[in-house]
């Protein structure tokens, strides 16, 4: 499978629908930067999305997948295999999600927590500040990661969004740099 190649097919095959980048997304409810990516070869679009995609286009996913049309036709079967390998990658892509965030709240929660326990103990109000900003600044980078692997583009059941992540940092580092 080269991705280059594949890139390329996609590209040409939105130039024919004569969409740019930005409409695309729009209708696979997904970011411009993704279809970018998926274009250059830079990434690829998951299994899910790649049936929307040949769908949209009204192409065989044997065509995507080897960058170019072929008079081969996948079937019906076939079509509800991939469909269900999609749903079953997704669901495992939205449990892992779900778990990371999980951890990344306890982790968040426990930090505060020993934080508040030293602020207690100690009474140095600057030293504890300084790692309520660090805990800040690692709050922040998390959702940088998140942001830049695209989590909240294809959405999840928890709901999460790049706003309401970031709001919830600084509302819980508020709380713990108050206490």
């Amino acid at each position: 499978m080269d991705a280059k190649k594949i890139g390329r097919f996609l590209k040409e095959l939105r130039k024919e629908k004569g969409l740019t980048q930005e409409q695309l997304a729009e209708i696979l409810l997904v970011s411009g930067r993704s279809v970018s990516r998926w274009e250059t070869g830079t990434n690829m679009p998951d299994l899910s999305i790649m049936i929307q995609i040949a769908d949209f286009y009204e192409v065989e996913i044997n065509d995507i997948l080897e960058g170019e049309r072929r008079s081969e036709s996948m079937g019906q079967e076939g079509k509800e295999t991939l469909s269900k390998v999609a749903e079953y990658s997704k669901s495992e892509k939205d449990k892992a999600v779900r778990a990371g965030n999980t951890a990344f709240g306890l982790m968040f929660a426990l930090s505060a927590v020993l934080i508040i326990v030293q602020l207690i103990v100690t009474k140095e109000l600057w030293t504890v500040a300084g790692e309520t900003f660090a805990l800040l600044v690692g709050g922040i980078a998390y959702i940088g990661i998140m942001l830049y692997h695209g989590t909240w583009e294809n959405g999840s059941g928890i709901q999460s969004t790049p706003a309401k992540d970031a709001l919830m940092s600084i509302v819980c580092s508020g709380i713990f740099s108050a206490a």
